[in-house]
């Protein structure tokens, strides 16, 4: 492995953990591929980093989120069940894949996430009169002075979804939000901006139940794994607090955009 400086890597850091805190996604979709394919690190390596950075991400911003409403505790909660499991899984499995299948799966799952996103950027998942029952997992969402009312649909979809963000968490390191934000957002009703909060604000225990695995398979390199918290960490903060300010449509095409072009690099990295 190559020898980076530890102000690179702060600024790598910082710079994942702010798409990652706008986007409710963790980072690791971007950090990941930086390690390995512009740094040399060797992907499990990359991964473990990732998962520490998802941690740090996921505490910083929750704050945030919590108090401008965009986290919806109860679904969170109940979906974590599922995305813990799954988490604790995909970590054991990662350890039976071979560096060229983990780029496969890496690749294959942002390809499939980006082209979800860019099908349903357009769609609206809220109900204009506040007064509507938001049933019992649903809840409320404030933007421009409006109170919007929101229903979680296909929830067994959504337990699926979690079960497999937690194993890709723990397969590669992306905290589980790049699978479980397109899934709520696309599918079960949930707003884009409520999806991406309620991702952030749970992801970080995902992460914490697979990088224990990773720690005990000795993949965590802890001088550049501290540098790159230490950069993910404030601007985790400050991605929290833009993401109110872009609207939900642009958040979803750059979403998009993101992943598929570096599904694409991925792919290309493994073949």
């Amino acid at each position: 492995m190559s020898d980076p400086t530890a102000p690179l890597l702060i600024l790598i850091g910082a710079g994942t953990g702010l798409v990652g805190a706008l986007l409710g996604i963790g980072g690791g979709v971007f950090l990941v591929p930086l390690l390995t394919l512009a740094m040399g690190v060797p992907i499990r390596t990359a991964i473990a980093a990732s998962l520490i950075a998802v941690i740090a991400t996921a505490s910083a911003s929750a704050t945030v989120n919590i108090n401008r409403g965009l986290v919806n505790l109860r679904l969170g909660l109940t979906l974590e069940v599922a995305t813990s499991i799954g988490g604790l899984a995909g970590g054991v499995a990662a350890s039976l894949l071979t560096q060229r299948q983990l780029f496969v799966v890496f690749a294959a799952t942002l390809a499939a996430m980006g082209l979800v996103m860019a099908v349903r950027a357009g769609r609206r998942n809220v109900i204009r009169d506040p007064d509507a029952d938001p049933g019992m997992l649903g809840g409320r969402l404030q933007e421009g002075g409006l109170v919007y009312v929101y229903r979680v649909r296909r929830l067994g979809l959504g337990l699926v979804a979690s079960l497999a963000a937690g194993a890709i968490s723990g397969l590669l390191g992306l905290g589980g939000g790049i699978v479980k934000v397109p899934v709520l957002n696309a599918f079960c009703g949930i707003p884009f901006r409520v999806a991406a909060g309620t991702s952030t604000f749970v992801i970080g225990v995902t992460a914490a139940a697979s990088a224990f695995v990773y720690y005990g398979r000795g993949d965590i390199v802890f001088p550049l794994t501290a540098a790159i918290a230490v950069g993910a960490l404030p601007a985790s903060l400050l991605g929290a607090h833009l993401s109110d300010r872009v609207r939900a449509r642009s958040l979803k095409l750059m979403m998009s955009g993101v992943l598929i072009v570096v599904g694409a690099l991925m792919a290309l990295e493994g073949s």
